[in-house]
């Protein structure tokens, strides 16, 4: 039998949870001369054939428009920050299925690219969501810079409400959900502390200023966070509690130039691992 062949992208791997990953091999063209992905070597051509088969039928569930694209959106695995938004088609989310790296169709340009492919700040797919209509797609992934061509970490950073309110709109304000809204604020108050005339005072300014006080603020809160559970307190006592943990942890985060972000990355990395294997694998400390 006569099979044609083309350019296939390696290796695929569908998210962080399915390794569906091959090198070498090439695989045949179908009807719609596109999409085609890389699945081993013959010998192995009854699985790839398989795999290849549902990446295929993936891609036709999509509700594509006239042009063939859908909405692509990227978002920080880590924080949950909104990246950019894109468009994709057929080739492009299988070009990310494969490469782990977002992919999108440039309609100016009328061709595929890969964030990062110039500035190298690739953002790394860990894995790919379809929405309830299936017509707008989430690129779930860890961006490796700033992602906007401006050089903002996100491209949304001018907030609609504060052109409502008439107040100066800086341009340089991301859109942040609570947690990292907090550590925003927490930042300016320590970068306030390096100015001559360091603004009115603050109970985060004078943390900051005092180790000891901080740190016997975080054992304070986290005993009585404790205490919630052992005298069966309300559940809002508990959040209320924990509020204030993680107010406190994150002053020592920033004093230390410590990012939530990172905190969150250490934690995911742990998903895969058993609690007690990862604290045989820590470093004694020194």
């Amino acid at each position: 039998m006569t099979v044609s062949y083309v350019h296939c992208i390696q290796p695929l791997r569908v998210s962080s949870k399915t390794h569906l990953c091959f090198s070498g091999g090439r695989c045949r063209e179908d009807r719609r001369k596109s999409s085609c992905l890389v699945f081993a070597s013959a010998s192995k051509s009854d699985v790839n054939l398989i795999l290849q088969s549902k990446v295929e039928v993936l891609l036709d569930s999509v509700k594509w428009d006239d042009k063939g694209l859908a909405v692509a959106i990227a978002q920080n695995v880590d924080t949950g920050a909104i990246l950019m938004q894109g468009f994709t088609n057929r080739d492009a989310l299988a070009t990310t299925i494969s490469s782990r790296k977002a992919t999108f169709y440039s309609r100016s340009r009328s061709t595929l690219w890969t964030k990062g492919e110039t500035s190298k700040n690739f953002i790394n797919v860990h894995d790919i969501f379809l929405d309830c209509d299936r017509d707008s797609i989430i690129y779930l992934g860890k961006p490796d810079g700033p992602t906007c061509h401006t050089g903002s970490e996100t491209c949304y950073y001018t907030s609609i409400f504060d052109h409502l309110k008439d107040q100066e709109v800086e341009g340089n304000r991301l859109a942040l959900t609570t947690l990292y809204s907090l550590e925003s604020t927490i930042s300016q108050r320590k970068a306030e502390l390096a100015a001559p005339e360091n603004g009115k005072p603050s109970w985060t300014k004078r943390l900051l200023l005092d180790d000891n006080l901080l740190c016997s603020k975080i054992r304070e809160e986290a005993d009585e966070l404790c205490r919630t559970l052992e005298e069966n307190e309300d559940k809002s006592r508990t959040a209320s509690e924990m509020a204030d943990v993680l107010y406190h942890a994150i002053v020592l985060l920033t004093l230390k130039n410590v990012k939530a972000e990172e905190v969150l990355e250490v934690l995911r990395q742990r998903f895969s691992k058993s609690g007690i294997e990862e604290k045989r694998s820590r470093k004694p400390k020194k």
